[in-house]
């Protein structure tokens, strides 16, 4: 005992010095990783010297002599700020995060390797332009450069035990795909699901659960849907139906489908006379950020002019994806057209080696793709092709299926987007999105002499005479896809009479407009109406009324549903937690606050409400083989809840509820027995609660105890879906920015996450707070706290 005394101070003393040592060897390790911010360094291919200066913010300012020295230093910033996250996007679209994480990230690999991203994307490198080639090889070339300049690896991969692999041409084209999967349904599940569904249902139900408008509907071009007739008694009767059928779940509670906002006003309503544009892209969010702020300066090899643009660059892709060049500025949201199809694969071999096409019979082809997986056995797949796309079902109950998507086909990814660094005008811009490979999306262009457009931007599919909303036989000939649409068809607004536009993943189009486009399941007219809306409410429009429509946090959607649960409770029932409700929601406040309570109990009650109807309208296609048979998500369900909710007719009523005042009166139920037992009961149940932030770095995912020193600080923050600001815990606006080309001195930018992966840069996490409270900061950036001059390798 004796002796542990005496060594029990030492071994205390020696284990404390030996963390000390250890966290001075991981944070000199840490440090060696920075970036380069300040100074001068050598860069090999330069034809010029090249400034780089970043604000308080992190901002990039590119200055160089030419366009591609600029975008070599750009992809030098991009791998010393964002390698890691660069890797990520890349591996994630080529199928290959299991050689990073292990066996923990194979079922992803799996997914992704069937479309052979890979090689698709060397491919579209092959068939480039040699202008693009030349962008392409000396972003990538700038890449490596910075990464190589590195002191030590970045801290991930100290982590994780691995070493950067260098980047190739190929891999900024996997940065595209990887937004193909992140902006489409790669799985195209929303098609599968109305073939069932239509299969199903007797044809009455079938029209009015597939749909494709409600009265919240906020068109750009085009007459409102009418709402399809309800079933009579005759065709359905849901009160002769079995009871066991009902109160199952219709799989889809309601919700509102998410995305983002883009709309503009022409130099009619602005005061400079140049129109103003205002985008807020809604991703998954995480720290650092998707986007990366840069502003790049260079002379126009055509005509010597002065190029100078700012906005959002896409790490992994050389250019700047939305922003302003002094004489237009555009924006994106994600179209929600129907870019995929599945073909019916008519097989003409017992071994189904061989299949029919319109050409006469062809041979499947085969590719055996192999995951490396990191600590162990690497895994082989087998990737079955045919002319439209890989056969991703083989035993379907529409036999086998072959995904067609655009993003299959090379000619659908291409660079023509950095056309518009030297656009001029709006129809520039618009012909330059009409040719430009990127997922199909709307796009809004305004420039500075006051016109603005809408259009999609991306290939899209010329389409033959099969029904492209469900699987088709495409052997037959003239049925399938015929290349791409021309130009001088695609859809397009110009100038419209009242100098609005607007686009919110929701229907744009009516009639043949929209037949191009297609439903690939986009959302609720009510977001893109509040906006409509916001923008009509102004006869003069500056970049703060812009704000103030992105941070709308009204929830003008909820106003009747809350009307109906007060009426619901009319009754004043005797049971105490439905009082309680009813206490708790006599004021009403449409604003989706964090202290809000009354908010999320009307939330809570329509999501409760809407399940409950439509359980009952699955009933009709549940029987003794599909018992349990849950509704797919119907986006566009809204209108139907709600007409049954005012027109109450009996028979399509499940006969589980005695009457609608019961089904009602049991959704409010619902809401009180799934709230009221938590601590403080229903009065303690702010919105705020459910809607804080969890916006993490992907590494604290994956290696536990990271959290503190990588994610952002949890905060309850006002907005939701069905209202311009979309807020969720870790969904938003990855971006919100509002410019008027050629007065761009007056827009404003916030973006969370901030601009460096790096957690001991000064610009990790820089202007988060910003975004989280709604505060301006300027468009361009501030004045530098950093200058590194690249120079011309010796």
């Amino acid at each position: 005992m004796g002796k542990l005394r005496r060594w029990l101070p030492r071994i205390i003393v020696g284990s404390l010095l030996g963390c000390g040592l250890a966290a001075a060897g991981a944070w000199w390790a840490l440090h060696r990783s920075l970036p380069t911010y300040a100074g001068n360094a050598a860069l090999e291919g330069l034809a010029a010297a090249v400034t780089i200066e970043r604000d308080a913010l992190g901002v990039v300012t590119v200055d160089a002599s030419n366009r591609l020295d600029a975008i070599r230093a750009l992809g030098f910033v991009h791998a010393q700020e964002r390698y890691f996250e660069m890797d990520l996007t890349r591996r994630s679209a080529a199928g290959e995060l299991s050689e990073l994480f292990g066996a923990a990230a194979i079922e992803i690999d799996r997914k992704h390797r069937v479309h052979r991203f890979r090689a698709r994307a060397q491919q579209v490198v092959a068939t480039a332009t040699p202008q693009e080639r030349v962008s392409i090889e000396a972003y990538v070339a700038g890449v490596n450069a910075g990464l190589a300049a590195l002191a030590a690896r970045q801290f991930p991969y100290l982590l994780l035990r691995q070493t950067p692999r260098p980047w190739a041409a190929e891999d900024c084209v996997l940065v595209v795909y990887a937004m193909f999967l992140d902006l489409n349904d790669q799985s195209n599940a929303h098609e599968l699901a109305r073939a069932d569904l239509l299969a199903r249902a007797p044809p009455a139900l079938a029209r009015l659960l597939d749909a494709s408008g409600t009265h919240w509907d906020a068109a750009l071009a085009g007459d409102v849907i009418a709402d399809p007739p309800l079933p009579t008694a005759a065709e359905i009767d849901l009160r002769a139906l079995p009871r066991e059928r009902f109160g199952l779940g219709a799989g889809v509670g309601g919700d509102i489908g998410i995305g983002s906002n883009n709309f503009a006003v022409g130099g009619a309503l602005t005061g400079n006379g140049a129109a103003l544009v205002a985008n807020d892209m809604h991703l998954g969010l995480r720290v650092p950020n998707i986007w990366f702020r840069a502003r790049l300066r260079f002379a126009n090899a055509d005509d010597g002019a002065k190029v100078d643009i700012s906005g959002v660059t896409l790490p992994g892709v050389p250019g700047i994806v939305v922003g302003s060049n002094g004489h237009v500025a555009w924006a994106f949201t994600n179209s929600y057209g129907d870019w995929l199809d599945w073909v019916q694969v008519q097989w003409s071999d017992p071994a189904r080696t061989r299949y029919r096409t319109p050409d006469g019979d062809a041979q499947v082809s085969e590719h055996r793709e192999a995951i490396l997986v990191a600590g162990a056995a690497s895994e082989e797949m087998l990737v079955r092709e045919t002319i439209w796309g890989p056969i991703v079902h083989e035993d379907s109950d529409q036999g086998a299926l072959a995904l067609a998507w655009t993003a299959h086909r090379p000619q659908a990814v291409n660079l023509a987007l950095n056309g518009l660094e030297t656009a001029n005008s709006v129809d520039e811009a618009i012909a330059i999105a009409h040719r430009a490979g990127t997922p199909p999306q709307n796009f809004v262009v305004g420039d500075r002499a006051g016109n603005l457009a809408w259009t999609i931007i991306g290939a899209i599919p010329a389409r033959g005479s099969a029904d492209p909303r469900v699987p088709s036989d495409w052997s037959r000939a003239g049925a399938g896809w015929s290349g791409w649409l021309p130009a001088e068809q695609y859809p397009l607004v110009r100038n419209p009479p009242d100098h609005r536009l607007w686009s919110a993943n929701a229907r744009v189009a009516s009639g043949a407009m929209q037949t191009l486009i297609g439903n690939g399941g986009y959302a609720l007219g009510a977001r893109a109406m509040q906006i409509r809306d916001g923008l009509r409410a102004r006869d003069r429009l500056q970049p703060a009324d812009m704000l103030a429509i992105q941070l709308d946090d009204r929830s003008l959607f909820l106003q009747p549903w809350w009307q109906l649960l007060r009426d619901t409770l009319a009754t004043k029932p005797d049971d105490a937690g439905l009082r309680e409700l009813d206490r708790l929601t006599a004021v009403w406040d449409p604003r989706a606050l964090p202290e809000a309570v009354a908010y999320r109990l009307v939330r809570g009650f329509r999501l409760a409400a809407s399940a409950q109807v439509l359980d009952g309208l699955a009933g009709p296609l549940r029987d003794a083989a599909h018992a349990d048979y849950r509704l797919p998500p119907l986006q566009q369900s809204e209108g139907i809840v709600w007409r049954l909710a005012q027109e109450r007719p009996p028979h399509l009523l499940a006969p589980i509820h005695d009457s609608w005042d019961a089904l009602l009166l049991s959704a409010a139920r619902e809401v009180v027995d799934g709230l009221a037992a938590q601590p403080g009961g229903l009065a303690a149940r702010t919105w705020g609660e459910r809607n804080t932030t969890r916006i993490r770095h992907p590494l604290s995912r994956a290696v536990p105890g990271l959290g503190w020193l990588l994610d952002s600080t949890p905060r309850a923050l006002a907005g939701d879906s069905a209202m311009p600001r979309v807020q969720g815990p870790a969904f938003g606006a990855s971006q919100r920015l509002a410019v008027s080309p050629g007065h761009e001195e007056e827009g404003y930018f916030h973006m969370p996450g901030g601009q460096s992966g790096h957690p001991l840069s000064p610009y990790y996490l820089g202007g988060h707070r910003d975004w989280e409270e709604g505060t301006p900061t300027p468009f361009l950036p501030g004045p530098a706290q950093h200058t590194l001059v690249l120079s011309p390798a010796p």
